[in-house]
């Protein structure tokens, strides 16, 4: 029997609402539970909470459930924060972001954790983040915080850098995502396979892959079969956004990155000339259509009385790592955001970096990678850069710093474009962006 109170922040969201309250009911370690669901839309968050108790009443589990538009009402006596925040109208402020700088000539592949887009995204999102932070600080400081919010990487950074004592790791779905496509290039099922993976979140790749069967390396057979398997993808799982630009990458570098072309082309100056532009761009359309079906769908069933059919698990690995340190489980996750400490010794140890972990009583145990490729090393050590600079920028509320965020950032190719990309879109967002940079 748990007394563990979980707070989804973001539960009126029904993509996120409903499938982590579903991780949650199904974990026996976490029984007797209290789940609070907290958004700022009260009759968003309602239908979670309708959905959710129709759910528990129809499986007669034992969890508490309750709701609150109160954050501070939501966090107190929580032990665990589920956090995944969106600045809306999400897709209408991406496109700009991509727009925008393209306008310029800005040639970014997607704009959403990286390139120009990446930098205002994190203006949107990471201030009320940190607000959120400053309650977890104040109401219930010995709570551990799972952040699913993009931009990853400079998100978890700005967490660290401003609240060192806060207990926090993030979480992403690429690595689950990329698996099948690592199965069919190796033609075996993954249990057969001893995977390591790390770098970046949405920027790193495959490091280390074994046949557990006999323990011979893989990646001769992924050299030799990936390129033409990873060009041949052109319709399939909600990630597939082209992976032209992957087969690159493992052609010439010799290491399979686990995202397709549009998260990791985001980094990097030359991605517009190998990656699949016209599969980023349709899959955004497509996505944004996905996810509006989707809520119409769920939405209908609610109101039916019908909810419980709805309520289901998936992939995420928030509730495993909740379970995890209640019962000491000293489980392992293949792929978790957070700070470096000495698990890549070649990139800057105030990283946040994604990588394997060992969870239990004591929290996430990042297990130590030793030194990343030198060639891809290099594009990490730039983003960090450029990271330090856009939290900086945020902490400090800095328009010079925000600007040298953008003139060192490898998609930015003149002085004159990022400043006029800066200017505009300060602009156009100016009531989005909850800080003003001076």
């Amino acid at each position: 029997m748990s007394n563990q109170k979980i707070a989804l922040i973001g539960a009126g969201s029904l993509q996120f609402g409903l499938s982590s309250v579903g991780n949650i009911l199904e974990s026996e370690g976490l029984l007797g539970s209290t789940i609070c669901l907290h958004d700022i839309n009260e009759n968003a968050l309602s239908l979670t909470f309708q959905a959710c108790n129709d759910t528990i009443q129809h499986r007669k589990l034992d969890f508490n459930l309750e709701m609150s538009t109160d954050r501070r009402e939501a966090l107190n006596d929580a032990t665990f924060i589920i956090n995944s925040i969106e600045i809306p109208p999400r897709f209408e402020l991406m496109d700009i972001d991509f727009r925008v700088p393209l306008y310029y000539g800005c040639k970014q592949i997607l704009g959403e954790n990286g390139g120009p887009g990446g930098l205002f995204h994190s203006l949107r999102v990471i201030p009320p983040i940190l607000d959120i932070c400053e309650d977890i600080n104040k109401i219930c400081p010995n709570a551990f915080l799972i952040n699913f919010s993009n931009p990853m990487t400079r998100i978890c950074l700005a967490i660290h850098r401003k609240f060192p004592s806060l207990k926090f790791a993030g979480l992403c779905h690429e690595y689950i995502h990329f698996t099948p496509i690592i199965r069919k290039i190796l033609q075996t099922p993954l249990s057969k396979l001893e995977i390591t993976a790390g770098g970046f979140n949405h920027f790193g790749v495959i490091l280390d892959i074994k046949y557990k069967d006999t323990g011979m390396n893989a990646y001769p057979d992924i050299h030799k079969k990936g390129p033409v398997v990873l060009r041949s993808i052109k319709n399939g799982p909600a990630l597939d956004n082209g992976f032209d630009l992957i087969a690159f990458i493992l052609e010439t570098y010799g290491y399979l990155p686990y995202t397709p072309d549009s998260h990791y082309g985001e980094y990097l100056g030359w991605a517009w000339e190998k990656a699949n532009i016209h599969a980023i761009r349709q899959f955004m359309v497509d996505y944004e259509k996905y996810l509006r079906d989707q809520y119409l769908r769920a939405k209908k069933y609610i109101e039916r009385g019908k909810g419980w059919k709805i309520v289901k698990k998936d992939e995420e690995s928030a509730v495993p790592i909740i379970d995890g340190i209640v019962n000491d489980r000293n489980l392992r996750e293949p792929s978790v955001n957070i700070p470096n400490d000495g698990i890549i010794p070649n990139i800057t140890q105030d990283a946040i970096i994604e990588c394997p972990v060992i969870i239990n009583k004591d929290g996430v145990h990042g297990i130590k990678l030793g030194e990343f490729p030198h060639g891809l090393a290099a594009f990490l050590r730039t983003q960090y850069s450029i990271q330090d600079l856009v939290v900086e920028a945020i902490l400090q509320k800095s328009k010079d710093l925000a600007l040298q965020a953008l003139l060192a950032d490898p998609v930015v190719e003149t002085i004159w474009q990022a400043k006029k990309i800066l200017e505009e879109m300060l602009n156009l967002q100016q009531d989005y962006i909850q800080i003003a940079l001076e």
